[in-house]
């Protein structure tokens, strides 16, 4: 698997990871050892980032559109993503609710939409 297949799996930013992740190619038996007992750099990655755009999206609740569309396309560190929710800009506030209104309108299934 490619470096950038498996940091896409793993939710790490590609340039945050070691040089030797970086370079080299992973067997499937060594991506599933990563899954299942992270070295001690993949736990940092997790825990403080930065974090690549996916995890930015879903960690402030909005979407990637929305990060893109504010200039906020960028690799962001746990603390600034907390500090972000914390003292939430207009647009964020905005972006969060928009996203919220759309799961919540959500189009059903259909199972129980009729009642004949």
């Amino acid at each position: 698997m490619k470096p950038i297949t498996a940091a896409k799996k793993l939710g790490v930013y590609l340039p945050a990871t070691p040089e030797d992740f970086q370079s080299a190619g992973l067997a499937h038996e060594q991506f599933v050892q990563l899954q299942q007992d992270p070295p001690e750099w993949l736990q940092e990655l997790r825990r403080h980032g930065p974090h690549p755009r996916p995890e930015v999206a879903r960690k402030l609740g909005i979407t990637i559109t929305a990060l893109k569309k504010n200039g906020m396309d960028k690799p962001f560190t746990t603390e600034e993503i907390k500090e972000l929710l914390a003292n939430q800009p207009e647009w964020l506030s905005e972006a969060r609710q928009s996203l919220a209104a759309e799961r919540d309108g959500a189009p059903s299934t259909g199972e129980d939409d009729e009642a004949t």
